[in-house]
């Protein structure tokens, strides 16, 4: 899989739940890394690096929210 997310990607995994799983995986693990590698940047205290620290927190809990949710074949959005 490409470091980024295209359009095919999308579609399929519109149509592909396991696909989606794995997509929803694979990205949630690169904004994981990322965020630790963002935490380890000397100069990681400026109101701009919390910001975006904490934004990518809350992205990180709603992908694993939406990863538990389809496996456990919760509710989807259309």
């Amino acid at each position: 899989m490409s470091d980024l997310v295209n359009e095919d990607d999308l579609e399929r995994a519109r149509r592909d739940p396991e696909f989606r799983q794995q997509l929803l995986a694979d990205n949630l693990e690169r904004l994981l890394q990322a965020l630790n590698d963002m935490r380890k940047v000397p100069d990681n205290k400026s109101r701009d690096a919390a910001r975006q620290i904490r934004e990518g927190v809350d992205l990180a809990v709603k992908l694993a929210e939406r990863l538990q949710r389809d496996n456990q074949g919760g509710p989807r959005a259309a």
